[in-house]
C-alpha cells in the first residue's frame, strides 16, 4: 500500500518536534571535522508548498510552522532552527522535508542517502533536491527504506546519523522498524539512529518505544509531544515521539530546556504536555 502522502501534513506539530530533533543532532555532528553520512528511509517530496491544494485541504501546518513563525521571546535553540528554515527555503511558501533538512545542514565532505518507495513523491523528490546541487554526494534511490538501510551499514565513514520515519499506515510498520533497528545495530552499533512515531490510541504506538528500549537500553532517549487529548472515538494522532540510539551529546539537555516553550506554543487543549526519559552513558 503506497496511499500516504505527506503533502497533505508537512508543517504540522510532528514536523516541528521531528526536524527541530533533527537540527540539532545535525548541528552536533558538524562539530567534529571527519565527515559522516546521513540516511533518510522515508524521505518523501523533500520540499512542500503549503499553498497547495493538498496542505490547504487540512490546514495541519497553521498548528505547527505557522504558531512558530508568530512566536515570541523564543529560546535560542529554536530561534535559530527557525531562522535556519527562513534562510535556506528557497520560497516563503515552502516547508522542508527532512532531506532538504539535511541537505542544507550537511557539509560536502558528507554524503547523504536518500530513500523514497512512493513513486509521485519519489518524482518530486528528485525534482526537488536537483536544485540542492548535491552532486555525487547525493544519491536518491526509489526503494524500500527498510531493507536500503541495512544494505549500506556499516558506511565508510563509520559516523552515520539515520532517520526513520515510515507512515505508520500498516500495523506492521511498527514491526518492521523494530526488526531494522535491531539488525541495524548488529552491523553497525555506533550509530545514531532517530525513529518518529505517532502517538496514537492503538496499542502498538503506545508499545513502540518500550520495544526500542530494549534494543538499546543503555543509550536512549526519548522524547514526546501530545499536543491534545486523545479523542473519544480513538481515531487520529494527539501527538508524536522520537526515540534516538545513541542520542548525540548534548541533545536530552537541549531539548529539555526547550519543549516547555514548544509545549506551550503547539497545544491545542488543556491537556497537552511532554515526555522526556533518558539514559545515556
Amino acid at each position: 500500500m503506497l496511499s500516504y502522502r505527506h503533502a497533505f501534513h508537512a508543517g504540522n506539530h510532528a514536523d516541528i518536534l521531528k526536524h527541530f530533533t533533527l537540527y540539532l543532532a545535525l548541528e552536533y555532528f558538524n562539530r567534529k571535522d571527519k565527515p559522516y553520512w546521513y540516511i533518510d528511509t522515508h524521505s518523501g517530496a523533500g520540499l512542500y508548498d503549503l499553498r497547495s491544494n493538498e496542505a490547504q485541504k487540512i490546514g495541519e501546518y497553521q498548528q505547527g510552522i505557522a504558531k512558530l513563525e508568530t512566536a515570541t521571546q523564543l529560546p535560542e535553540s529554536l530561534q535559530a532552527f527557525l531562522e535556519h528554515l527562513k534562510n535556506t527555503l528557497p520560497q516563503t511558501n515552502l516547508y522542508c522535508g527532512s532531506p532538504w533538512l539535511a541537505q542544507s545542514l550537511t557539509r560536502s565532505s558528507d554524503k547523504l542517502r536518500l530513500f523514497e518507495l512512493h513513486p509521485t513523491d519519489f518524482a518530486h523528490l528528485q525534482n526537488n533536491m536537483r536544485e540542492a546541487r548535491l552532486g555525487k554526494r547525493g544519491l536518491l534511490n526509489q526503494g524500500d527504506g527498510f531493507q536500503g538501510l541495512i544494505s549500506l551499514l556499516p558506511p565508510p565513514t563509520r559516523r552515520a546519523l539515520v532517520l526513520i520515519d515510515p507512515p505508520y499506515e500498516e500495523k506492521q510498520d511498527y514491526q518492521r522498524v523494530e526488526n531494522t533497528l535491531r539488525e541495524a545495530l548488529k552491523r553497525f552499533a555506533q550509530g545514531s539512529y532517530l525513529v518518529w512515531y505517532p502517538c496514537l490510541s492503538r496499542e502498538e504506538s503506545q508499545r513502540l518505544p518500550e520495544s526500542l528500549k530494549k534494543l538499546a537500553p543503555e543509550n536512549y532517549l526519548h522524547i514526546e509531544l501530545h499536543v491534545h487529548h486523545p479523542r473519544a472515538d480513538g481515531f487520529g494522532m494527539h501527538g508524536s515521539g522520537m526515540f534516538i540510539i545513541n542520542p548525540p551529546y548534548l541533545l536530552a539537555e537541549q531539548l529539555n530546556a526547550a519543549l516547555p516553550i514548544l509545549t506551550e506554543l503547539l497545544k491545542q487543549d488543556d491537556s497537552a504536555h511532554y515526555v522526556l526519559d533518558a539514559n545515556i552513558k
